[in-house]
């Protein structure tokens, strides 16, 4: 009788040898690369460091070393420079020199215009706030009613006014009253009271010598009113320019 042939059994999963030798080798390629990377940060590190005693004045050597300096005179020579301080700003209410040389150079502007009959009296008034000295000018005295064009008499106003005012940080703000107005110009007063404000500061440069990075322009509407929005009076008194003459620079944009 013939044998029966005894067949061979095939293992299917030889693969799994192989697989296994690629992730342990690709796992310590990643140790390499994790490995490098902190040695890479670590001399980064150094470096900064190294660069910032570099930077630092006197930073190479300690404060208080024991071994004497070999050139006394030298040594004398090398004096730190004191941390400049900041000057306390006036309180509230209170206006800074700079600020009260404007408004005085301001009202003599104002009160021989005013006096000519150019602008009606009261129409520019000045006082001060925590951000500096600010200038209003109403709206009776400068534009007509739902107008963003400067009234022709007015205009001598504010090249004076342009001529007085410092090359420093101005922002120019732009208020209505709370009237609703909706024509083919202005849809609402965000954009009349933005359109006073980008007038009035446009003219400042024009006619005087501040640089345009110092100025600013924005409307704000109805919304930062002065006085009571129920009288006329009131009403009145909303509808301005402000003009503020900065203590700090105006925010980067």
């Amino acid at each position: 009788m013939s044998r029966k042939k005894k067949h061979e059994h095939v293992n299917h999963e030889r693969w799994l040898v192989s697989y296994a030798d690629f992730i342990t080798l690709l796992f310590a390629f990643f140790v390499v690369l994790f490995a490098s990377s902190q040695s890479d940060k670590k001399k980064q590190m150094q470096v900064a460091a190294a660069m910032q005693t570099a930077f630092t004045p006197l930073g190479s050597f300690e404060a208080h070393t024991k071994t004497p300096a070999l050139d006394q005179s030298a040594s004398a020579s090398i004096v730190t420079k004191p941390a400049m301080l900041a000057m306390p700003f006036p309180q509230a209410g209170q206006l800074t020199p700079r600020e009260e040389e404007v408004r005085s150079r301001l009202g003599t502007v104002v009160k021989a215009q005013e006096t000519g009959g150019k602008i009606p009296v009261g129409s520019v008034s000045t006082r001060a706030t925590p951000d500096g000295l600010l200038i209003s000018l109403h709206e009776v005295g400068f534009f007509s009613s739902g107008s963003a064009a400067v009234r022709r008499q007015s205009i001598p106003v504010l090249e004076a006014l342009a001529t007085t005012l410092p090359d420093a940080p101005l922002r120019v703000e732009g208020h209505t009253d709370n009237v609703p107005i909706h024509t083919s110009q202005f849809a609402t007063n965000w954009e009349l009271s933005t359109a006073r404000a980008s007038t009035i500061a446009r003219l400042l440069l024009e006619h005087g010598t501040m640089h345009p990075s110092n100025v600013s322009a924005s409307g704000y509407a109805e919304f930062h009113p002065v006085a009571s929005n129920a009288t006329e009076e009131g009403r009145s008194q909303n509808r301005r320019v402000d003009i503020i003459l900065l203590r700090v620079p105006a925010p980067s944009r």
